[in-house]
């Protein structure tokens, strides 16, 4: 599976959903699970050590886009 890293402008931040992967850094570290959206802020669970936080979507700037092949 190979995993690219998207910019997340705020075009971009409109169209992230529940369970993908977004991250503040490209190469995701740490990487975080979308759980819930709402009002601005995502529902996040870190998928390395499974903490759940809630934080603004606008201070991550990149999303995982997975493909396999």
């Amino acid at each position: 599976m190979r995993v690219d890293w998207v910019l997340l402008d705020e075009d971009a931040q409109a169209r992230v959903q529940v369970g993908d992967l977004v991250s503040v850094e490209a190469g995701g570290a740490p990487t975080l699970r979308v759980m819930k959206l709402a009002d601005g802020r995502a529902w996040l669970r870190d998928s390395m050590t499974g903490t759940d936080f809630v934080g603004r979507l606008s201070a991550f700037h990149w999303k995982a886009e997975l493909f396999r092949g």
